[in-house]
């Protein structure tokens, strides 16, 4: 018999932990290695933030934009039809329902019938209403979730969620995450432009700030106008030369700042803004410039209408930017909660449809007819939904309970309905897709498994979804 040549690992706790030190080292060495394969490193978060970077698997789409309607549109006047809501208007919700808790207190409240003419559109024969006829002709290339839900009654906490998966402030953004996790093809614009209309967005920049991540990858404000970038051209007396060589020191001097301060990720951040902004002096200005479109494309978008111009400025300008590499685009239309109809729902929705239809039928079909909607993913859709219950005599309270969401493009299967509310609209009944879920489909579509797109957090690996989150399987081509 061969004696055993077996030596024990561990003669002692000093050795144990010689040896399992060592592992640990390789871990970190490991992830060091996978953190620079990203453009990252622990020393500097921000070495080439916005560097191209591979998904997880194929991605059906390479972009994003998302049209937010704030406040809250209507969706059972919009696309969610209710013929028995119609048959009991003006009598009391059913006890059957519970008590239903709104902001306004309004879950004691009669039913109110819509008032809008719904009909099918396209060959997959979806339900639109007069109020939105140039989405209607989208319908084909329109998935409609009708039973999504969130956790927020109030609108800057729901707005907070859509946009970052916390009705509590201070987590990363879903652009972020989109460019944290993919960076951008254009290294001369920014990854995740917002375009809102000049009023307040509830909740300000929180709403496409980075949380806990590294600042570079928030969110950059186009104000509204024709000159949505401010700061962005050097005075007459100023060259390109001397503007170089202003650039070049100030490079200089942050280096030397940062040498005593390493891992300081808003320097990184704020060295890397002066080098983008430099940069897009160069390209930013052709971006914008909307008068090289021509003009059938401008009256497509409405831009020869007063009540259309503005949103379709931005849409247009949306389309612009996606074509040229830019990663998010988020576009608000009625900032301020405008779409919040507590009162004369008849007139704020007549008035903000009429400024919103046209602009985002026209940006699906041009995306369509440039070859780009199957690369970008186009969202429809606000915080939340409105009660069938009236508030007063003519509004509708918040409804987060049930309520529609339009998607397009990126790899969305058109032509589909997923989801069914109960026979009022007031909650989700069937194929419930919480904004966990919304955001984990997303994510999808851009080629990232939701669980595995983290950050490291106070000892956690976070992510948009938290701990929650299904992909919508259903709506996918």
């Amino acid at each position: 018999m061969t004696a055993s040549t077996h030596i024990p690992l561990f003669r002692s706790r000093r050795d144990f932990l010689r040896l399992a030190g060592g592992g640990f080292g390789a871990l970190a060495l490991s992830a060091m290695a996978a953190d620079e394969a990203r453009g990252e490193s622990p020393q500097n978060p921000v070495i080439a933030p916005f560097a191209p970077k591979k998904p997880h698997f194929a991605a059906r789409a390479k972009s994003v934009i998302f049209l937010f309607m704030e406040g809250g549109p209507s969706h059972i006047d919009l696309f969610d039809p209710k013929p028995e809501l119609t048959r009991q208007n003006g009598k009391p919700l059913p006890a059957s329902f519970g008590k239903v808790l709104t902001p306004m207190g309004t879950g004691g409240n009669n039913l109110l019938a819509s008032k809008r003419k719904f009909a099918k559109s396209g060959k997959s024969g979806l339900d639109f209403s007069d109020w939105v006829p140039h989405l209607a002709t989208c319908a084909d290339d329109l998935a409609l979730l009708r039973a999504c839900w969130a956790d927020g009654l109030n609108h800057v906490g729901s707005v907070c969620q859509m946009n970052t998966g916390s009705i509590l402030a201070g987590r990363p953004s879903l652009g972020s995450w989109a460019v944290y996790g993919l960076g951008t093809e254009n290294q001369n614009l920014p990854g995740f432009v917002v375009l809102t209309e000049g009023g307040e967005v509830l909740g300000g920049a929180r709403n496409w700030g980075t949380g806990y991540m590294p600042p570079t990858y928030q969110g950059t404000l186009f104000r509204s106008g024709p000159n949505p970038i401010l700061n962005l051209n050097t005075p007459a007396e100023v060259g390109a030369d001397r503007q170089k060589a202003k650039l070049d020191l100030i490079t200089t001097l942050n280096d030397v700042h940062r040498r005593t301060r390493p891992g300081d990720t808003q320097l990184d951040a704020r060295q890397a803004a002066y080098e983008l902004a430099f940069r897009m002096q160069a390209t930013a200005p052709e971006a914008i410039d909307l008068s090289r479109e021509d003009a059938k494309t401008k009256e497509a978008y409405g831009l020869n209408r007063k009540d259309t111009a503005e949103f379709g400025h931005r849409c247009l300008l949306a389309r612009r930017l996606v074509e040229r590499g830019v990663r998010f685009v988020q576009v608000y239309c009625g900032a301020g909660s405008a779409w919040d109809a507590h009162s004369d729902l008849e007139g704020n929705h007549t008035r903000l449809c009429g400024r919103s239809d046209q602009p985002s039928a026209a940006l699906i079909h041009d995306l369509k007819q440039r070859g780009l909607l199957d690369s970008t993913l186009v969202i429809w859709g606000g915080e939340f939904g409105r009660t069938p219950m009236s508030e007063g005599t003519s509004g509708r309270d918040h409804n987060p309970y049930g309520f529609s969401m339009l998607m397009a493009g990126g790899g969305v299967k058109g032509g589909t309905i997923h989801g069914t509310t109960d026979e009022f609209g007031l909650r989700g009944v069937d194929g419930r897709v919480h904004v966990h879920d919304l955001h984990a489909t997303i994510l999808n579509l851009l080629g990232f498994d939701h669980e595995k797109l983290v950050y490291r957090h106070n000892g956690r690996d976070d992510r948009l979804t938290d701990v929650s989150g299904h992909v919508v399987k259903e709506i996918l081509a």
